[in-house]
């Protein structure tokens, strides 16, 4: 169906961008999820700048909002609220944008609502005053001016100290690297990706469509963040030897054991979700890993009377350690959630060393900047910060080896 002859007056990547900030706003949907649905017809320059626009007013939520609770009253409709958070978005955080198209669409946007006008006498004050956040010395001020949960920032703000918590909330707003694992069990010349590689790893420098290039189809390399990257070469899984992976999907650190062993042994890769399990099978046969056997069942209830030389254990987590790709997580996670999913961890952790073979080592690890969630202690646990290290937040922790 056409666009309305209002939306036909707006870019291609602003229409989209709009599209995904409202369901997400109205409806509750995943923001990259959204997005899929909305630019898979745009064209790559355009697709890109969708994203950009769609992530970075999702990400920037509670601060638009509070720039919008000052100088508005009353309630907003839904796509009056998102139009107007695009269009904040860009002339409060986008260096290069045309200010007038960036008011003008947002307004079109907005139609045909009456408020409407209510996005273009906002924009337009913004536009000639600009604005003043608080300060981010205190948490309340600081969950405002880098948008992030007050209660989030009130656990960072307590376990880090204010300082580091300041450089990790003002790092969770940049974008993400893209960082690619190099599969040892697949030989391919990827001198052609712009980026500097180091070991296995690549770390991409400028545009790249990672699933567009041969060598993914190939197996040949896979995305993967270069701290999740850290996890497989702690396991330390050793040729013909028995490992199991016990919550494998998608598939980035299964296929990473079975290339340092060589694919020589057996990767055993649980997975619950019968619809997981059939893309770590095609995960699997990508990346050549013919060592891995992968079994649909419950995590918590896995038996196997053989037992395992090594046990790796990356159990569901609440995932704020990667909220740089995930802009709609940080207002998803609640503190109710992270106690359930301790809860679930330490049964998970219960069934992981019940697989493990005497003498065998236990690797638990989760992609998240979170206390609660560490069950696993260790005096050589490895912890990952988006503003330390560049890369997503992961705690890693070792038992027995």
């Amino acid at each position: 169906m056409p666009p309305s002859p209002a939306l036909a007056q707006v870019s291609p990547a602003r229409r989209a961008a709009f599209a995904v900030v409202r369901r997400v706003l109205a409806d509750g949907a995943w923001a990259d999820r959204a997005l899929h649905g909305e630019a898979r017809d745009l064209d790559p320059r355009d697709r890109a700048l969708a994203k950009q626009l769609a992530f970075g007013t999702v990400q920037r939520r509670l601060t638009l909002d509070h720039v919008i609770g000052a100088r508005t009253k009353g309630r907003l409709e839904p796509g009056v609220r998102a139009a107007l958070q695009l269009g904040l978005f860009q002339l409060l955080f986008l260096d290069r944008v045309a200010e007038h198209a960036a008011i003008a669409e947002a307004v079109e946007l907005a139609k045909p609502s009456p408020g409407h006008r209510v996005v273009n006498a906002v924009l337009r004050r913004v536009q000639r005053e600009g604005v003043e956040l608080p300060d981010d010395a205190t948490p309340r001020g600081a969950a405002i001016r880098h948008s992030h949960p007050p209660w989030l920032v009130k656990l960072w703000w307590d376990a880090l100290g204010a300082d580091e918590a300041r450089a990790l909330l003002a790092a969770d707003k940049e974008q993400a690297e893209l960082a690619l694992r190099v599969n040892g069990l697949v030989h391919s010349d990827l001198s052609d990706i712009p980026g500097e590689r180091d070991g296995d790893t690549i770390v991409v420098d400028g545009p790249f469509d990672a699933l567009a290039h041969p060598g993914y189809a190939a197996g040949a390399f896979a995305p993967q963040s270069r701290a999740s990257q850290l996890v497989a070469p702690y396991v330390d899984p050793q040729p013909g030897q028995r490992v199991l992976d016990l919550c494998a999907a998608p598939g980035g650190k299964t296929t990473h054991l079975a290339a340092l062993m060589g694919d020589e042994g057996q990767v055993v890769a649980v997975e619950r979700h019968p619809g997981r399990a059939r893309a770590l099978r095609t995960t699997v046969e990508r990346m050549r890993a013919t060592c891995v056997a992968v079994v649909v069942g419950d995590a918590k209830a896995f038996e196997d009377p053989g037992g395992f030389d090594r046990v790796l254990l990356d159990p569901p987590c609440s995932g704020l350690g990667t909220l740089r790709s995930h802009p709609d997580l940080r207002w998803r996670v609640t503190p109710r959630s992270i106690a359930l999913m301790a809860a679930e961890q330490d049964a998970l952790l219960a069934a992981a060393r019940r697989a493990l073979r005497p003498g065998g080592a236990l690797v638990y690890s989760v992609c998240t900047i979170s206390p609660a969630e560490e069950r696993l202690r260790s005096a050589d646990a490895v912890r990952t910060y988006p503003h330390r290290d560049g890369t997503d937040g992961f705690y890693i922790a070792r038992d027995g080896g």
